[in-house]
């Protein structure tokens, strides 16, 4: 007779089975919990990076308590040095501030009143994560230093020194984790850059190159403009905020956001508190200064700005701290003289920033009086093009409705990314996907080989228009591109998207290719934004299977082809995959499952949105022919065997 499994293992269920995870261990076995993705530092949230910045905040946090001026940074492709001039951790506690969850200096309030590390597990996840990991404190002429090997101490004691005050991390991030992970200086010299904007006076040195700023976030946004903007940026800075705004031509909002020095870059409270404050101050304003009652969309389209605030003990969504998830500027338990507790909470960021704004912006405006008529001219367009778009935009989509095209175009998925998810699904949000194909075959292909949980399916019926050459009322009549803007659900804002992953899956030849360029054009040039926030991606699919009788390799690059032959060795047989109506189901399954490889659509700041798309969207040019060349791999190439 058969045995039921969850019997056997209730029965066999003892002392043995209680299992104590020592030090750090928790965070190898769950590293995802700590840092997010692990990755191999392709993208610029890849857990290496989360490494690198959890020891930097160290330093600045001893920065803003007003310790040390300087913080050295050296980083080759493997590994990290950060060397800083503040207090030094306290010599006896060096191995527990390391190696111990949830010790650190940064539960007093005293020591630390506003830092971004605040759970006492930065350190130590790095410790943990790292095949090396050595830290050194320097105080008053005595160093305590520690060394460790993925999370075990090997090494500690004191000695003298002549280092002046303060604190050197070393770490070489564990490959075994972290799979052929390099690190990318660009990412680095962006992060780097922003805490030289968050810290005036701050020198950070990296690589050699010294990163210093004297305006702040002005520096930031007039460093990063890629447009003419249409008035000189506004600057206003308080108590615990800081902001700059100003007004270009382009679609979209381009506002980036801080938390004690710390870049959210998927936003937060802060800056929806932002959002709504700049709306409804400039709404009044211009209300009671000319009678003209603005929306909120038009009063933010074109918006290009920063905003950064101060808080205690921030709540983040996440342990990467991409999105601040904190309801008030401090909330903290107090003990009454009775043993009672009760809580003392300061404004909620909302009303902080509303009031900061309301104030401040609308005095600026009183005294630069030449910026109300460029930005109220502005507004006004936005209005005009708007109304004119939606009215354009809701024919289309009435028309659609009565001819039943939607339905026939999107496979929707159960859950979606801006909404409530039920208990024990809260993670399903950030894997809701939408493959944007072109044709029946492909279609049909993912959406039998999808998750109907998390992943939608929007076929396109040829090829959409050329955004870039083409008026926005154009484009609003435009069948394909009106359903698939009503499929994302951002008609009327971009906080309503209805998938955290946007996916465009084209065939690997030259129609494909035009298919995702023409796709990455309309949303480069009308949703910015969701770029910026990194939601568009490129899928990439197999050139190549390659199999002998034992075993089958999935190739995505001629390089990949090579190795898997010399691999397999002999009676190897080699696919060659055009489209993707050529892969069956069970084979997708795998390639959009959770190794599915995508390319992140990335868009700088310092980038022109016009530029990029002159050039490889604009008339033909023999920069872009030369281009083309250089990069272009020919059929002959990609189908041509060499044994």
């Amino acid at each position: 007779m058969a045995t039921d499994n969850n019997q056997t293992q209730a029965v066999n269920y003892g002392d043995e089975n209680i299992i104590t995870l020592e030090g750090v261990e928790h965070i190898r076995r769950r590293p995802g919990m700590y840092i997010g993705r692990l990755g191999n530092g392709d993208k610029p949230d890849d857990g290496i990076y989360v490494l690198l910045k959890e020891i930097i905040d160290n330093s600045i946090d001893e920065f803003t308590m007003g310790f040390g001026k300087v913080i050295q940074v050296n980083v080759d492709e493997t590994s990290v040095s950060v060397r800083d001039n503040g207090r030094g951790i306290p010599l006896d506690s060096v191995v527990k501030a390391v190696s111990v969850l949830n010790t650190g200096g940064k539960y007093d309030d005293k020591a630390f009143k506003k830092s971004v590390g605040l759970n006492g597990v930065g350190s130590k996840a790095v410790n943990a994560l790292s095949e090396h990991f050595f830290v050194e404190s320097y105080r008053d002429g005595m160093g305590s230093f520690a060394e460790f090997q993925r999370g075990k101490l090997i090494d500690s004691g004191k000695r003298e020194t002549k280092e002046k005050n303060g604190t050197l991390v070393k770490f070489t991030p564990d490959p075994n984790l972290f799979i052929g992970y390099k690190y990318r200086m660009e990412y680095i010299e962006t992060m780097i850059k922003n805490y030289s904007y968050l810290k005036k006076g701050l020198s950070l040195n990296f690589n050699g190159t010294v990163f210093k700023s004297e305006n702040g976030l002005l520096d930031l946004v007039n460093d990063a403009l890629s447009e003419t903007p249409l008035y000189e940026p506004i600057h206003i800075v308080g108590e615990d905020i800081e902001i700059v705004m100003t007004h270009g031509n382009s679609y979209g909002e381009n506002i980036v956001s801080f938390v004690n020095g710390q870049n959210t870059r998927d936003g937060g409270t802060h800056l929806a508190a932002f959002r709504e404050a700049v709306a409804k101050t400039l709404k009044e304003f211009y209300k009671t200064a000319s009678k003209k009652d603005f929306a909120p969309e038009d009063i933010r389209q074109g918006i290009i700005g920063a905003v950064s605030i101060q808080i205690q003990e921030p709540t983040f969504e996440a342990q990467t701290k991409t999105k601040l998830g904190s309801t008030y500027m401090w909330e903290k338990e107090i003990e009454n003289p009775d043993g009672t507790r009760t809580y003392d909470k300061g404004p909620t960021i909302r009303s902080f920033v509303n009031d900061f704004m309301s104030k401040n912006l609308e005095n600026y405006l009183h005294i630069h009086k030449e910026i109300i008529p460029v930005l109220q001219e502005k507004i006004q367009s936005s209005e005009t093009e708007r109304k004119e778009i939606a009215g354009i935009q809701k024919k289309t989509r009435e028309r659609n409705k009565k001819a039943n095209v939607y339905n026939k175009k999107l496979r929707d998925c159960k859950y979606h990314f801006n909404e409530k998810m039920p208990k024990g699904k809260e993670e399903e949000a950030a894997k809701t996907s939408i493959f944007i194909t072109e044709g029946d075959s492909a279609s049909g292909t993912i959406t039998m080989a999808r998750n109907a949980d998390v992943q939608a399916v929007f076929s396109l019926r040829g090829k959409p228009i050329n955004c870039f050459k083409e008026s926005h009322k154009k484009v609003a009549e435009n069948e394909e591109l009106s359903l698939l803007i009503s499929a994302l659900g951002v008609e009327d804002d971009l906080e309503n998207l209805r998938y955290n992953n946007i996916v465009v899956a084209t065939d690997a030849d030259d129609d494909g290719m035009h298919i995702r360029m023409l796709v990455v054009t309309f949303f480069l040039k009308y949703y910015p934004d969701l770029i910026r926030r990194g939601h568009v991606h490129i899928l990439q699919t197999p050139l190549f299977r390659v199999k002998n009788k034992k075993e089958m390799k999935y190739c995505y690059s001629m390089e990949e082809k090579e190795e898997a032959i010399k691999k397999l060795k002999t009676a190897v047989e080699i696919t060659r995959f055009k489209g993707l109506g050529e892969i069956s189901s069970d084979e997708f399954a795998e390639f959009i499952g959770e190794d599915i490889r995508l390319d992140e659509v990335k868009l700088s700041d310092e980038e022109s949105i016009i530029d990029l798309l002159e050039f490889y969207m604009g008339d033909n040019t023999i920069d872009r022919q030369k281009f083309i060349k250089a990069n272009l791999k020919s059929e002959e190439e990609l189908d041509g065997v060499d044994f």
